[in-house]
């Protein structure tokens, strides 16, 4: 999946038949037609497998197909299967492991998604949590920047990341979020069930779910640049946990 159109199936046959498949799909683009408008019998099946679906205007659609005929739908289709949050705390049970999971709230960049990807593989953590809206999916660029990891780590993609949180703390998971202003990660107790969160290269953390979150860490800092990307602080940190956990581990 080296360009774009590698990602994508367009035309109305082809994404029926695509999501009867059931093969995995990142997102749904469809001609905005009103209530009437000939792609309202796919909407069913999107919502039936909660796949996430935008409506767009014409131009959009031509200019993503490069003017070819994709009689109002086009799907984008991921580099894997996703995998379920039981998934990856069976990869856990199956290692005889205490839960390792990264959380990833809207990272947008594929180049951030596919780092973080080889970082988790290459700490032996358990899976990656991403949410199905307002974040980067499992594409042909993120499996590519992964050099490979995409195929070996779980990503479960969830409709909600707090409550995703809630359902991890009643099986035992301790939830540390890394922003500005928490305690040094360096000091901070890193072993045990762990998830650890890591926030959008923009804004960070979403409130609710840093309310949710049991702890704050953050990265000592000492030089003029007051923060990290996302994939360095988040390789960082899960090297800490590594590293507390014990490498022989």
């Amino acid at each position: 999946m080296n360009n774009l159109n590698d990602e994508m199936v367009y035309g109305k046959n082809p994404v029926l038949e695509l999501l009867k498949s059931g093969k995995p799909i990142n997102k749904v683009l469809l001609l905005t037609e009103g209530p009437g408008g000939r792609n309202q019998e796919i909407i069913p099946l999107l919502q039936e497998r909660t796949i996430p679906y935008q409506f767009v205007d014409r131009q959009t659609l031509d200019r993503l197909t490069n003017r070819e005929r994709h009689q109002g739908m086009l799907a984008y289709v991921a580099a894997r299967e996703y995998a379920s949050i039981e998934d990856i705390l069976t990869v856990a049970e199956e290692r005889q492991e205490e839960p390792f999971i990264l959380m990833l709230d809207e990272i947008e960049d594929p180049h951030n998604l596919g780092a973080l990807l080889r970082t988790v593989d290459a700490v032996g953590a358990h899976g990656v949590i991403i949410p199905k809206r307002r974040s980067v999916a499992l594409t042909g660029t993120v499996a590519k920047t992964s050099a490979g990891a995409v195929e070996h780590v779980a990503v479960a993609r969830v409709s909600n990341l707090v409550q995703t949180i809630k359902e991890l703390k009643k099986k035992g998971c301790w939830v540390s979020g890394a922003e500005a202003g928490g305690k040094d990660a360096f000091e901070a107790d890193l072993t045990g069930p762990r998830v650890i969160v890591i926030g959008s290269e923009g804004k960070g953390i979403s409130r609710l779910l840093r309310e949710n979150c049991d702890e704050i860490v953050s990265l000592p800092m000492r030089g003029k640049v007051t923060s990290l990307n996302a994939s360095v602080a988040g390789s960082v940190l899960l090297y800490e946990v590594l590293r507390q956990r014990g490498v022989s581990q």
